[in-house]
């Protein structure tokens, strides 16, 4: 996931000393601008993935839509019922996925029965409830796993990565002024840039235990990795 937050700089006294000396007599065109240079510099944060997401999904087939749409949310209710009693905001969210009813045909074209799927979505920080509430849900397979990182790690680390790139692109600015026999620089524009990312979303296919088995309770085995957060500064400055 990305996000970008465009920031103009505004250097009025350079625009105006720009202005003077860019302007041709007489002609009215503009010079393109001298002694800018572009740069930009990262900084990065590695934390550890906070946010757990887990999607069931139950699967019906059946001779008649009505029959296995019936199915489909006999199942969920029950999942759902079942996962509201251990949800606490933040700490186990739950929700519903995707619902699909679709005909099935033979190879001549004729509908030869009905199929769905409907998916409920547990998701929050703590992994042990989490992974605990999926384990328990009888009638409904893992089909996904993922990992993220929460709205409070995620704003945190993208300002201690933001500090880092300005600084990285502050001292990158002052070196290359003085490499290039200037003084210093004035900031004329930019732009800073966030994101983040860690492994690959996991993906699961386990089938659901039949009632009363001894393994029905299990928790679904998670190990999240970690995200890498990384915030790019890049723009121009003016040499002085």
């Amino acid at each position: 996931m990305k996000n970008a937050l465009k920031l103009i700089v505004p250097c009025a006294a350079l625009a105006f000393a720009g202005m003077a000396m860019a302007q041709q007599q007489g002609s009215g065109s503009w010079a393109p601008p001298q002694n800018v240079l572009q740069l930009s510099a990262n900084g990065n944060v590695e934390v550890p993935q906070d946010m757990l997401s887990i999607t069931l999904m139950a699967r019906r087939e059946g001779g008649d839509a009505a029959a296995v749409q019936s199915q489909l949310k006999q199942a969920l209710d029950a999942a759902l019922t079942e996962a509201r009693k251990s949800a606490q905001p933040g700490q186990l969210d739950v929700r519903t996925g995707n619902f699909n009813l679709h005909p099935r045909y033979t190879r001549d074209g004729k509908t030869s029965g009905w199929e769905g799927s409907a998916e409920l979505v547990l998701e929050g920080r703590d992994f042990a409830r989490v992974s605990q509430v999926a384990g328990r849900l009888n009638g409904l397979n893992v089909n996904h796993i993922s990992y993220g990182l929460s709205r409070e790690t995620r704003a945190k680390s993208e300002a201690e990565a933001q500090m880092k790139a300005i600084e990285a692109f502050k001292q990158k600015a002052i070196e290359l002024a003085k490499g290039f026999g200037f003084a210093g620089y004035t900031l004329r524009e930019v732009s800073v840039n966030a994101s983040h990312d860690g492994p690959m979303p996991r993906v699961m296919a386990m089938k659901a235990a039949p009632a009363g088995a001894a393994s029905a309770d299990a928790p679904v085995p998670v190990e999240p990795g970690k995200a890498n957060v990384v915030v790019n500064v890049s723009g121009s400055v003016q040499l002085r």
